[in-house]
């Protein structure tokens, strides 16, 4: 039976995974060993072109992006308690300086938002949060999956997913509901659930059984069954997740490098940034 896509160098008869970060060739699981960042072939491992770091080694080594990710958005939270904000509430301030808003008008009141040139809004909306609950929850999530993550894409890859999460989420959230304050890491988060699925799919892991299955599953259902969620931004980061992890792990083999991957990727990111953009200028009633 003839197989989709590239096959191994090595074996021609199985499908290959990955493409070598070395020398760019495709290779299969049996032949993948990890590096620093990225996988490498049998030839370019014994050639000692590049230090390959031990499966030991990996799981010691800290995910820095997820542990700034995570400190960037509590200090941001500890600002909000020191402006006059509580467990359960944010900061006005915050609210209305940088949270989502595409603009428009609420309780009589015009909203200055990304319409109106504010386009920070997509990304420092993501590092703003409700109460504790809402950050607890949210940077326990980043916690799980980014550690993960991180170590298997690399920093660069993993910090390219997350911006696609927060993005994607903020889209989303334009596209529902665009006058409306939208905060919270979520979008992100379900960024790197898509990403997870992603690379679970290029590594021939079995989602269902897996376990990060439940938690995002979970995570999908309380979108709809609980008020005062955006919908849209976490359906947003979910799609841009998927998208961008798509090109992250299966992606690797269709494109010819991993500047292309990454290029693509990127841009993909500033896609979902003009897409915000537009849909907060010209969108202006909420879908629900």
């Amino acid at each position: 039976m003839a197989n989709d896509g590239p096959t191994c160098y090595r074996h021609p008869d199985r499908q290959a995974g990955v493409t070598c970060q070395r020398c760019g060739r495709p290779i299969c699981p049996s032949c993948m060993h990890q590096a620093s960042v990225g996988f490498h072939c049998p030839e370019c491992v014994r050639a000692g072109s590049q230090r390959v770091v031990s499966a030991q080694s990996l799981m010691n080594s800290k995910p820095m992006v997820t542990l700034t990710l995570i400190g960037i958005n509590v200090t941001v939270w500890l600002l909000g308690l020191a402006m006059g904000g509580s467990a359960s509430r944010l900061a006005g301030d915050l609210i209305e300086d940088f949270a989502l808003v595409g603009g428009g008008s609420v309780d009589g009141r015009t909203l200055i938002g990304v319409d109106e040139g504010e386009w920070y809004r997509l990304v420092t909306g993501g590092f703003l949060h409700a109460s504790l609950i809402h950050i607890a929850f949210n940077m326990y999530l980043l916690y799980v999956l980014g550690r993960q993550l991180e170590r298997a894409l690399g920093t660069v890859d993993f910090g390219i997913l997350y911006l696609a999460g927060l993005l994607g989420g903020s889209f989303g959230a334009l596209l529902v509901n665009p006058n409306g304050f939208t905060v919270g890491a979520s979008g992100a988060v379900f960024g790197l659930m898509g990403g997870w699925i992603m690379f679970a799919r290029s590594r021939g892991i079995d989602f269902m059984n897996s376990g990060i299955a439940g938690l995002v599953l979970i995570n999908i259902l309380l979108t709809f069954s609980i008020s005062g969620i955006s919908v849209g931004g976490h359906l947003g980061g979910l799609a841009g997740g998927l998208i961008v992890g798509w090109l992250l792990t299966v992606g690797r083999t269709r494109l010819p490098n991993q500047q292309a991957v990454r290029g693509a990727s990127v841009g993909l990111c500033l896609v979902f940034a003009v897409g915000g953009i537009w849909a907060a200028s010209t969108w202006m009633t909420p879908i629900f």
